[in-house]
């Protein structure tokens, strides 16, 4: 993620790099700019606060990332938000081609992802929940197994 992260390949995260994953997501979602500018801008801000740098490397998000177990409730609202951005219909679910818009624009380029088994119900759809749960196994879980652990695709 880092590297999918990292717009201008220096080894670094700084704003410019999180105002073009920004500008990724507005090119190809579309939808709520302001709510998608102030999700990824938010995580910058997060995460600058946290180095209290101006860039933050690898090693810093890691540190970070470590953390997150200690603060669930982090975690959770950041999955809710993100939620919001990617839901683009507003039926409070996300579609596959919804969750694909997703991967594309975090990793600015198609991934195959494999939604079926981060579809815990196997509805076709994932829930608000699903989604949380899924977003905390990716940031903060500890088990490689788990479905979150997937939920960016192929890295």
């Amino acid at each position: 993620m880092f590297t999918a992260m990292d717009a201008d390949g220096d080894g670094y995260l700084d704003e410019t790099d999180f105002r073009a994953l920004t500008a990724r997501w507005v090119s190809m979602r579309g939808g709520d700019d302001e709510l998608l500018s102030g999700v990824m801008m938010g995580w910058w801000a997060t995460l600058a606060a946290a180095s209290g740098r101006d860039r933050v490397s690898i090693d810093d998000v890691l540190s970070i990332v470590e953390a997150l177990p200690k603060t669930p409730e982090a975690v959770t609202s950041t999955a809710d938000a993100m939620f919001g951005a990617v839901d683009e219909n507003r039926d409070d679910y996300i579609s596959q081609p919804e969750y694909q818009a997703m991967i594309s624009a975090w990793l600015g380029h198609r991934a195959s992802t494999d939604f079926p088994s981060l579809d815990a119900d196997g509805d076709g759809q994932l829930s608000r929940e699903e989604f949380a749960e899924l977003w905390y196994e990716f940031w903060a879980g500890d088990d490689s197994s788990a479905a979150g652990t997937y939920v960016f695709g192929q890295v």
